[in-house]
């Protein structure tokens, strides 16, 4: 920022200057200096000094000083001594003969080695707002005392810089705000690129995940590993937010790269849970059902820690089957799961879907305030059982989205269709 050395002709010049600088710079501090050292020369005072409000109003810190001592970074109460005063009262103070105030404590003066006389001071104040104090010291013309009409001077200054001041931190919270989006809008990007492609509809697994707010805390992920087995999880990270959305990339990523090498899900869940409790932090744990298709495509293995039962739908019975956790979820602690280790089920696909779905699906709420629920969610599936896949899910979604219904949580569904009876006609559940 360029410093213009001529100074302003009268208190509107100053003003007008301020103003244009609070809101032109990229430097507050060097504007507070700047302005600082111009309201003491306009009013001809030795010293000045700039103390604004912080730790949540608790302190009062010297942000910038202008004179022969250099006392920035200054802490005070904000009702200490006569700068303290001019906070609690809130309004401006002057002290023609600082031996007479009995705020007055000297301690800086003693510190540094500077004789203080007089002191005016002036609130930085913008309707409820209060920001701070202006403090000018010793008056170098004159009879070397401030006057009332210096005072007018300083408070009707002290009003703008408030303004200006207060303009140049909504101005910046703005900016947060805007960087912050930019921000959220890149993560929300990287989840979905951690989630897989879409396969053809002919494939036995499929997902859809739908983030409640711009990043996600549930995950799913589907792929094939070195040998041929489809692999797939679903998964749930406690707590929202940024730290959910960490927590989900990080699970995420690390089945994705355990899940190649695994001999099961059982085996997976327990290394798994042991990388997430070495650098889990703030209680955050995960809620994950994974899954292995063996075989022909007519078995699966699944291992549930902590999450909601997965459903099985028998095709020829028209019933649901629903296999609960038999462990707590991932991240608590190691050995979670016992000496046995994650409890695997053996399931027949033969004749069957499986469907596994985070809370989210199943505590949307209705206008009328009451949950979706999992009967509500099996009747969704059951009434979409002959569309393909892809189609199955959008038409969930589509009505989990619709007006009626308020999304409260991530949503994500994935659906495992099973071979037909006959194509695998001998096989067991």
């Amino acid at each position: 920022m360029s410093v213009s050395p001529e100074r302003p002709k009268d208190p509107l010049d100053l003003i007008a200057d301020m103003t244009r600088e609070f809101t032109t710079s990229q430097d507050a501090e060097q504007t507070m200096h700047h302005g600082l050292r111009q309201v003491a020369e306009l009013l001809h005072a030795e010293a000045a000094s700039l103390f604004l409000l912080e730790n949540g109003d608790k302190d009062l810190v010297c942000r910038a000083c202008h004179g022969p001592v250099d006392i920035t970074g200054l802490r005070l109460p904000p009702d200490h001594g006569i700068v303290g005063r001019t906070v609690m009262e809130n309004r401006s103070q002057l002290v023609r003969d600082v031996s007479d105030d009995p705020d007055f404590g000297g301690q800086v003066d003693e510190k540094t080695g500077f004789t203080t006389r007089s002191i005016l001071c002036a609130p930085l104040t913008v309707r409820e707002h209060h920001l701070g104090v202006v403090e000018i010291i010793n008056k170098q013309d004159g009879d070397g005392l401030f006057n009332m009409e210096d005072m007018r001077v300083l408070a009707t200054l002290a009003r703008s810089a408030a303004l200006a001041l207060l303009n140049a931190r909504l101005t910046e919270q703005l900016l947060e705000r805007e960087r912050l989006v930019r921000e959220l809008e890149l993560a929300a990007e990287i989840q979905r690129g951690l989630l897989p492609v879409p396969d053809p509809d002919d494939a036995p697994v499929h997902g859809i995940n739908i983030a409640a707010h711009d990043v996600s805390g549930d995950f799913f992920d589907i792929l094939l590993d070195p040998k041929g087995r489809r692999w797939f999880c679903v998964g749930d990270v406690s707590g929202k937010g940024m730290n959910a959305a960490l927590m989900m990339a990080k699970t995420a990523s690390l089945f994705r790269c355990l899940a190649k090498s695994m001999p099961s899900p059982g085996a997976l869940m327990d290394t798994l849970n042991a990388e997430l409790c070495e650098t889990a932090s703030r209680g955050m744990f995960v809620t994950m059902v994974s899954g292995m298709i063996v075989e022909d495509g007519s078995r699966v293995l699944l291992s549930n820690a902590g999450h909601e039962p997965v459903q099985v739908f028998h095709r020829s019975a028209d019933r649901f089957e629903a296999i609960p956790a038999e462990v707590p979820p991932l991240g608590i602690f190691p050995d979670i799961a016992g000496p046995g280790g994650f409890p695997e089920s053996d399931l027949s696909l033969a004749g069957k879907d499986l469907y596994i779905f985070t809370d989210g699906v199943t505590e949307a709420k209705t206008k009328d305030g009451t949950m979706v629920g999992v009967e509500r969610i099996k009747d969704m599936l059951r009434a979409g059982r002959a569309l393909p896949p892809s189609q199955q899910l959008a038409k969930i979604a589509e009505t989990l989205l619709a007006e009626d219904i308020k999304q409260r949580d991530d949503i994500t569904l994935l659906i495992v269709r099973g071979p037909d009876d006959l194509r695998t006609k001998g096989s067991t559940a």
